[in-house]
């Protein structure tokens, strides 16, 4: 909650890239706060990114592939990231990074 209400004060009016990252999975979702909604998604579990059962920086990359490719079709370009508590390190990094390289301004 301190992450996110400091990002709320900085970044008002801009889509929020928010990371939940679990001992297994990593999964990303673009959120507009100001309409409640969630724009895209993203996760290690889809089976159609080929990543089920990989616990590792690769599995990351391609999941920040994944979201840069569906915020361009959602019309979003730029967001600001939400680690959500998580460091910014290692499949986190490797996640943000996968996205700046898609398109997506963080």
């Amino acid at each position: 909650m301190r992450v996110r209400s400091k990002l709320r004060k900085v970044n008002a009016g801009r889509v929020r890239l928010s990371v939940h990252r679990s001992n297994k999975n990593i999964s990303v979702q673009l959120i507009d706060d100001v309409n409640g909604v969630t724009l895209a998604s993203a996760s290690s579990l889809e089976k159609d990114l080929g990543v089920v059962g990989q616990n590792n920086v690769e599995a990351a990359t391609k999941v920040g592939t994944a979201i840069a490719e569906r915020a361009k079709k959602a019309g979003v370009e730029e967001a600001y990231f939400d680690r959500g508590g998580f460091l910014f390190h290692g499949k986190v990094k490797a996640l943000a990074d996968a996205a700046r390289e898609g398109g997506l301004k963080i």
